[in-house]
């Protein structure tokens, strides 16, 4: 649990490493929290067109999909900034620039393409940082072995 919330502890904090843990262990919890609310989002939904059929033309009927929704809308933009920041970290422990992720977050929108960057982006997220310290900071998983050189 300290790693899912370790992120959010460094809200804004763009500069340093971020270790393989502290990405994939944010993400999950990420991926947990939107899923309940889709989960919720849509049963919201498909109650509200049991009580009134026509409600499947406008899927807002029913008070419990719009606040799922408003709820998504809030988790998202409540854990932007985090999740770049983490993103920008994990590229930092593999020796590249934040500016990578413009790029990535750019091209995953791409028709067609967009499958092949956001499959490499994975890959690359679960590779393993560079060993011992690099431009952007001490290694995250060893820290003291940026003293040995000093």
């Amino acid at each position: 649990m300290e790693w899912m919330l370790l992120p959010l502890k460094r809200y804004a904090d763009f500069s340093g490493r971020s270790r393989r843990k502290e990405f994939w262990m944010f993400t999950l919890g990420y991926v947990i929290i939107l899923a309940v609310l889709a989960i919720g989002l849509f049963s919201g939904a498909s109650l509200s067109t049991l009580e009134d059929p026509a409600a499947l033309e406008n899927m807002a009927g029913g008070g419990t999909f719009i606040v799922f929704a408003i709820l998504m809308g809030i988790v998202v933009l409540a854990l932007l900034i985090p999740s770049i920041a983490v993103n920008v970290r994990r590229l930092h422990d593999r020796d590249m620039s934040g500016w990578w992720y413009l790029g990535f977050a750019v091209l995953s929108n791409v028709p067609y393409v967009g499958i092949l960057v956001s499959i490499g982006y994975l890959v690359l997220m679960a590779l393993p940082g560079t060993e011992g310290p690099n431009r952007f900071g001490p290694d995250p998983k060893n820290p003291h072995s940026a003293e040995v050189f000093e």
